[in-house]
């Protein structure tokens, strides 16, 4: 069963991939169901996903698939669409169909790996020293990886959970000491810690952004910081 609101979310980002080709983000989710935290939207991201609705594509930081679309559950009568918007019903709840089928996924792109270093767990909240073991290595797909050099870090901590980056995960990053607004990058700070964030710059300020409402922004100057690379990928193991 799903709630209004899973419905609501769930038309939200069927029409956002029909008309755009991209999910929307935490913060569009937001604003599109008047919510007041994104918190609220990653429940509501699971509960779809745990219902079978949705599935998070594993080596993208931002992308959904919709494997039932709102129009294979029963629709509640009086839903229209208005101003480009997704059509949003007013029943209480939604009986999905789901008919003991299963989705079918498309055979990946390419079985081809590379192994890349390992440098140990990289902070996705307080920031952390940097380990640089030179021993540990992990295979990654190449259909994740840019032009240049790449290499792997584990993530420790939950203030990325709102870019789809969790504890645990492992990131793959290309090599590279400059990058646009708005990208995830590896920054080390003060020449002695590294972490895992959004990188912002306004003027001759650097600010390092969380994407969890439980942490702060932390803004620096600018010769404080330095990109050490972009996130390009992120594997996740399920036990």
């Amino acid at each position: 069963m799903l709630t209004r609101k899973q419905h609501e979310l769930l038309m939200f980002i069927t029409d956002r991939l029909q008309t755009t080709g991209q999910s929307p983000s935490f913060d569009e989710m937001k604003e599109a169901l008047k919510l007041r935290s994104k918190s609220g939207i990653h429940r509501l991201v699971t509960a779809l996903e745990e219902r079978g609705f949705i599935r998070r594509l594993p080596h993208r930081a931002r992308a959904l698939e919709v494997l039932k679309s709102p129009e294979a559950v029963v629709p509640a009568a009086g839903s229209h669409a208005s101003s480009g918007q997704p059509a949003i019903t007013r029943a209480s709840v939604i009986r999905p169909d789901f008919a003991g089928r299963r989705p079918t996924l498309p055979p990946p792109s390419s079985t081809e790996t590379r192994t890349l270093p390992l440098y140990g767990r990289i902070a996705a909240g307080t920031p952390i020293e940097a380990l640089r073991d030179q021993s540990s290595f992990v295979e990654v797909p190449t259909t994740l990886l840019d032009n240049g050099e790449h290499y792997a870090l584990e993530v420790s901590g939950d203030s990325m959970i709102d870019a789809g980056i969790f504890d645990g995960d492992t990131v793959i990053i290309q090599r590279s000491d400059a990058a646009d607004n708005g990208t995830i990058v590896v920054a080390l700070v003060d020449n002695e810690e590294v972490t895992l964030k959004r990188l912002r710059r306004k003027g001759n300020s650097v600010a390092l952004e969380s994407a969890n409402e439980a942490y702060e922004t932390r803004i620096f100057g600018p010769d404080r910081v330095q990109v050490q690379g972009k996130l390009v990928g992120l594997m996740r193991r399920y036990n």
